[in-house]
């Protein structure tokens, strides 16, 4: 069977591209449904603004790729038989979104992640290793943006990320690591943080209220200034500083 055209704009529907030879070819605008790629090295490719539905990609690996704006609906990008999930590195990952997406033991190292978006995805064990979510608008206005809705983010590696104002709301972030995270500002009502690892991270002016926060230990977070937090929580955070609470 011939490779299918690959070009901007085109269409590709219920087909195993896993021999074809994506390196720097540009698929700008396609619409790709219910596709498989396994063992795909996908470099220098162009996906900006394409769209992926029911899609699944098996220990393939995106390097220096273009996927700005692109959208991925109800994709898997992980191999439950190894316990290993997509290699994404040195690639444009900008307002790309991902929605009921398994992306479970994603690597995703040294990207541009600016205003992505994750929703009712499943990030188990994924790794952000100095993934950029920050993007600057001058010589001194440097914003940031990114969303993890209704996230399974348990195991996830996040320490040291720039988080900042982004909404994380709904996820479950059991056992992640966040230490040194900057999660100031960050909206993380309802998140479940049970066991997260938050040394150092910065809370201040986060919004906790409704999220499972046993276990947070207040004296070992960066800032915590500002925190919003309900009245059924003072006791779970007093007691993991040590604190003995008695009812009055």
């Amino acid at each position: 069977m011939p490779d299918p055209e690959l070009s901007p704009g085109a269409t590709l529907t219920g087909l195993d591209l896993s021999s074809v030879d994506f390196a720097e070819r540009d698929l700008s605008e396609a619409t790709v449904t219910g596709c498989t790629l396994a063992d795909a090295q996908l470099s220098a490719v162009i996906l900006q603004g394409a769209r992926f539905t029911d899609c699944r990609f098996t220990r393939c690996r995106f390097a220096h790729a273009d996927l700005r704006e692109a959208v991925f609906t109800r994709c898997n990008f992980a191999d439950p038989d190894s316990h290993s999930g997509v290699q994404i590195a040195f690639s444009q990952m900008d307002q790309a979104r991902f929605e009921a997406c398994d992306l479970s033991f994603a690597d995703i190292d040294r990207s541009s992640l600016w205003a992505v978006a994750f929703a009712s995805s499943n990030l188990r064990g994924a790794r952000f290793h100095r993934a950029d979510f920050s993007r600057s608008f001058g010589a001194k206005v440097v914003r940031t943006a990114a969303a993890f809705t209704a996230c399974n983010l348990e195991l996830a590696d996040l320490s040291d990320a720039r988080l900042a104002t982004c909404d994380l709301s709904g996820s479950s972030l059991r056992e992640a690591d966040l230490t040194e995270a900057d999660l100031e500002g960050a909206n993380l009502a309802g998140c479940d943080l049970f066991q997260a690892l938050t040394a150092g991270a910065k809370l201040a002016n986060a919004d906790l209220r409704g999220a499972e926060v046993s276990g947070l230990n207040l004296a070992t977070l960066g800032s915590y200034e500002g925190l919003k937090i309900t009245l059924a929580q003072q006791h779970a955070l007093l007691t993991a500083m040590g604190l003995d609470v008695y009812a009055d």
